[in-house]
């Protein structure tokens, strides 16, 4: 058995991911019949393109964990569908809807869940906040799909509220100097900006 400090929590799992991308599509079905052409939330790309880097975002996640390259990014070749939308590997088809956004973003989750699963130990991936070993894939791509699911729920005028004791340990995984408090989920909303301007936020991959 493992013997934890006081105060320290489980470890970011593969488990956890998987919840997290299907409460994120759950919750998104929810808004199929709105527009996804509208900003999300506060940010500057519509709901489309947010959900289509969110997608991108999980992908990528898995495609560098899997590689083992820490030295540099995968040369994958990315792209913005139009003037300032977001820059990418994945894209839907034009003619795709809200449904088809979906699809890929689940998809894509089941990618990362299935490299973090599998990753052997001490394998790590390049990322710019540092090279990524398999609990920091998995709490990036948590943080990624729970931040950005808030978006797309502002955006489409939906509710969501991810599970507030995953937002802690993505916290103490990625952002240990953050105080969690009585709401992880309001202090991870914070932390990403999405409480007011925090200047340039990062995590911190290599921290654990």
């Amino acid at each position: 058995m493992t013997h934890r400090a006081p105060g320290t929590r489980e470890p970011v799992t593969a488990g956890d991911l998987a919840a997290a991308v299907a409460g994120s599509v759950d919750a998104l079905r929810a808004g199929l019949d709105a527009d996804w052409s509208v900003r999300a939330g506060g940010l500057e790309w519509s709901c489309r393109d947010t959900a289509e880097h969110l997608a991108d975002d999980l992908f990528c996640y898995a495609a560098q964990l899997g590689s083992g390259i820490t030295d540099h990014p995968l040369p994958l070749a990315v792209a913005a569908t139009r003037p300032g939308g977001s820059v990418g590997s994945i894209r839907a088809a034009p003619d795709a809807g809200p449904e088809g956004l979906l699809e890929i973003v689940a998809a894509c989750g089941a990618l990362l869940v299935a490299v973090v699963s599998t990753a052997r130990p001490g394998q790590r991936g390049f990322h710019v906040f540092g090279a990524a070993d398999a609990v920091a894939s998995a709490a990036m791509g948590i943080l990624e799909t729970v931040v950005h699911t808030h978006d797309l729920a502002q955006g489409l005028g939906l509710a969501y509220r991810p599970d507030p004791d995953v937002c802690a340990r993505v916290l103490a995984r990625l952002m240990p100097a953050v105080d969690p408090g009585d709401d992880p989920w309001e202090a991870l909303l914070r932390a990403t900006g999405r409480r007011g301007d925090v200047g340039r936020w990062r995590w911190w991959n290599e921290v654990s």
